[in-house]
């Protein structure tokens, strides 16, 4: 069973709270409520491992918090701090990421996507007015008007090219070096999941493909809230031609050698991406079936 990284939180995301203020606010007064520790936008780390969580005690009254569910009667919550248009992915959660149990991975980027939603929606896009949390953190709602805005997740495709026994990966200069991913590319309006991956694998590599079929998908946290949709596409041949404005460099890859990235052997022809990324759940489907 494919687990993909940032899915399985505890959290029952209780969205009957939101519509209630009055149970919302006696959860703000729970003295059992627990509050999501940050170092800015990064997740502190409790000294036994996992997530650090402060009490209710800890936190001004304030600060704005978001509802992020509630555990075992316990409600969860994580303050909505500035983002001070730092690094979107710093090194320090990158490392956090790496040693985080999944389930705690999973809360911190729920928390992560709803604060960058709310640092980019304080003005109202209809009428430019001021906005304000309401709804328990789930919304926000103009002063001047009165629009209500909501957390939008943006669907992105991200694939494999498939062809004769062996698979596409590509890098960007960004990656660290020797590490090849999926390709992946947002979906545009009016176009299908399935129309989506074609046209990007043509578009960044120039590889034709026909049938597709839908693997997983999980939630990404950086760069705003996205969820990506894994696919496996049937190539038409394997000529490339690559857009050097997407990619650094692409090729294809056997079961043999995608297992050897996954496995971190000390013959691998090159470096897969981090067990987090869906990249990497795809690639593993692939090479083990």
């Amino acid at each position: 069973m494919i687990k993909p990284g940032f899915t399985g939180s505890p959290l029952d995301r209780s969205d009957h709270i939101r519509n209630d203020p009055e149970q919302y606010n006696a959860l703000l007064n729970d003295w059992r409520g627990r509050v999501l520790g940050l170092d800015g936008l990064d997740p502190k780390l409790a000294s036994e491992g996992g997530l650090h969580w402060h009490s209710m005690a800890e936190i001004s009254a304030e600060v704005e918090l978001i509802l992020l569910g509630m555990d075992q009667g316990k409600p969860h919550f994580v303050p909505i701090v500035e983002n001070a248009g730092g690094e979107m992915r710093s090194m320090a959660v990158w490392r956090a990421l790496t040693v985080l149990p999944p389930e705690d991975a999973a809360i911190y980027g729920t928390a992560r996507s709803l604060i960058d939603w709310h640092n980019s929606h304080k003005y109202c896009g209809r009428c430019g007015g001021t906005t304000k949390p309401f709804r328990a953190g789930w919304g926000r709602k103009c002063g001047h008007c009165n629009t209500e805005h909501f957390p939008r997740t943006d669907p992105v495709v991200i694939m494999l090219a498939e062809f004769d026994g062996k698979v596409l990966v590509g890098r960007q200069p960004r990656f660290p070096a020797g590490n090849y991913s999926a390709l992946a590319g947002f979906l545009e309006p009016g176009e299908s999941i399935e129309e989506a991956v074609r046209r990007e694998i043509f578009e960044e590599a120039g590889v034709r493909c026909g049938p597709v079929r839908y693997v997983t998908s999980q939630p990404w946290p950086f760069g705003g809230s996205q969820l990506m949709i894994a696919c496996i596409a049937e190539a038409e041949g394997m000529e490339l031609t690559l857009d050097t404005n997407e990619l650094e460099d692409a090729k294809w890859v056997s079961k043999e050698e995608a297992r050897a990235a996954l496995d971190d052997a000390p013959d691998k022809v090159f470096s897969a991406p981090p067990p987090f990324a869906i990249a990497n759940s795809l690639l593993k489907h692939w090479a083990w079936h």
